[in-house]
């Protein structure tokens, strides 16, 4: 099979099917596997129960990264002893972690299949032409992005596994862009008129280290004055600031990088900015460490809404993402030169852009961190309806599938978009994935492996985050095995009972996919319940 994008999702799929015994060609167009974990330099943003309702492919990443940390860095015995080990300390996961990390350990995760040569992996290719007969992809082009050099690549299945659906496009497969309206989706969020436009913001994230004593101040980025002095309606002011916007009640709130001195806080439990994303936490590290704490810059600051990235021409795009990183390196040069202190002073210009975490040479992520793509015309789309809190009532719970493949917990989380929206941040039930939603309309052998599936513009905000991307990449990956072996296509799998039972059999049986929440979880979010069943859904789709 063909996998195309290598992401979380694409490395999932590459690794369920490769355990499953197929062949697989991974294309990627960096140097680094991961995507939104790894080149886009976001700490795993996680469910409460991920310590126990994962897949094992899933737990298998999270405990190589601990162990990682184990073998090659100066923990402290405490730290070392630590079952759930959370390398940086920072509160918006349980692991957060440094992206040179994960890097190596998803490399690590496909070595086998790299070195008995059943994985061909293409780094530094990005797709740029498809060949479609009638209602099947036969060949995927790609272009080596430092020789130019292209390669003709088929598979009998071929997965989108790309951060923006790039196939989708290229193959002329019916897809959405944007936002849906809610006459289309029934649903309670979506805009009263649809906006292909209407896109969440990029971030470019970058990674900050204490070095208390030392400046390491950049200088000033060609677009700081246009970003110091732009006020947005949607936002308090310039987004060179502590303030910014509660992303559920739209107030305004301030938000310093320390809640006290830095040195106050460097071994803290504070839940200041610097700890929000911290990704190397000091007090996990003996006194032969001589580095300084590190934090992952993914603050809403810097979120870039200006342009957006589909829909538009190429220029466009690429005048979206220099202004990203101008306004991320302009945010960094005002918290180092004229960021508000505690002790009345300006600047903190002992914070050092680390780029050797990032794998750059300017401490910038190697890629914006991309939040939306463009998404299937697919045979089953999940709406608000079937997560929302709001729409569903208290204690009802999410809708349940009978063609699940996997399951996953999220707020619908929607950030400011390219066209003048704010926040939508709303509540949802932990919820499943259904096969439906990973099959597009008339193609009868492309599926769908990352935030491209069948999801809407607000439902969208709940699905695209790193374990439910892990979960989309490995039942893509293991249903196209399943076809391989079979002879069927992705549509008759679901359509036939006794083939999709057969199926949902090989996730959970062969892979260790949970495909159902325990049901006190599913209806009220709260973790107080029993081990989830082994496989299969319960009932119709509702």
């Amino acid at each position: 099979m063909l996998i195309i994008g290598g992401g979380l999702g694409g490395v999932a799929a590459a690794r369920a099917a490769l355990t499953l015994g197929r062949t697989v060609i991974l294309t990627e167009a960096g140097d680094w596997l991961g995507g939104q974990l790894t080149s886009q330099a976001v700490p795993p943003d996680e469910n409460p129960w991920i310590e126990e309702y994962s897949s094992e492919g899933y737990r298998e990443l999270r405990t190589r990264i601990r162990d990682h940390y184990r073998r090659h860095y100066p923990l402290t015995p405490e730290a070392r002893a630590t079952e759930h080990l959370n390398p940086g300390g920072g509160f918006v996961s349980a692991l957060c972690h440094e992206p040179r990390v994960s890097a190596v350990v998803l490399e690590e995760m496909l070595a086998e299949w790299l070195t008995d040569g059943r994985l061909t992996l293409l780094r530094r290719h990005e797709p740029v032409s498809v060949i479609r007969t009638a209602d099947r992809l036969t060949s995927v082009t790609v272009r080596d992005v430092t020789t130019g050099e292209r390669r003709v690549l088929a598979g009998a299945l071929v997965l989108d596994a790309t951060e923006l659906g790039d196939l989708l496009e290229l193959a002329d497969v019916p897809h959405v862009i944007g936002a849906e309206s809610r006459a289309e989706t029934g649903e309670l969020h979506a805009p009263d008129v649809a906006d292909p436009l209407d896109q969440q913001a990029i971030t470019w994230c970058a990674a900050l280290e204490y070095r208390a004593g030392e400046s390491h101040v950049i200088p000033e980025p060609p677009g700081y004055a246009h970003w110091r002095d732009t006020a947005d309606p949607r936002w308090p002011g310039s987004q060179l600031s502590w303030s910014d916007v509660h992303p559920i009640t739209l107030e305004e709130r301030y938000r310093p990088i320390f809640a006290g001195s830095p040195e106050e806080a460097i071994d803290g439990q504070q839940r200041d900015l610097w700890h929000y994303r911290r990704i190397l936490a000091r007090r996990h590290l003996d006194e032969s460490y001589t580095g300084g704490e590190i934090t992952l810059v993914n603050w809403p600051h810097i979120d870039y809404w200006e342009l957006p990235l589909l829909g538009v021409p190429a220029e466009t795009r690429r005048q979206a993402e220099l202004a990203s990183r101008d306004l991320t390196l302009s945010f960094v040069h005002w918290v180092q030169t004229a960021a508000p202190r505690p002790d009345g002073g300006r600047g903190y210009p002992e914070l050092r852009l680390a780029g050797d975490v990032m794998g750059t040479p300017d401490g910038l992520a190697r890629e914006a961190y991309i939040r939306e793509s463009r998404r299937i015309k697919a045979l089953f789309t999940v709406t608000e309806a079937h997560i929302g809190c709001e729409m569903r009532g208290a204690h009802a719970g999410s809708a349940t599938f009978d063609d699940t493949v996997g399951i996953g917990h999220y707020r619908i989380d929607l950030h400011p978009s390219t066209s003048g929206r704010t926040y939508v941040d709303i509540a949802s039930f932990p919820f499943q994935i259904p096969l439906g939603a990973l099959i597009p309309v008339g193609t009868a052998n492309l599926l769908a492996a990352n935030k491209n599936i069948g999801t809407t513009h607000i439902t969208n905000g709940a699905y695209r985050l790193h374990p439910v991307e892990w979960s989309i990449g490995e039942a893509a990956g293991a249903l196209a095995a399943h076809c391989l072996s079979t002879g069927s296509t992705p549509a008759t799998v679901r359509a036939r009972q006794d083939e999709l039972r057969a199926y949902q059999a090989v996730l959970s049986d062969e892979l260790g996919v949970p495909l159902a929440w325990p049901d006190e979880i599913r209806r009220t979010g709260q973790p107080d319940a029993e081990p989830a069943p082994s496989h299969a859904g319960t009932g119709a789709s509702r």
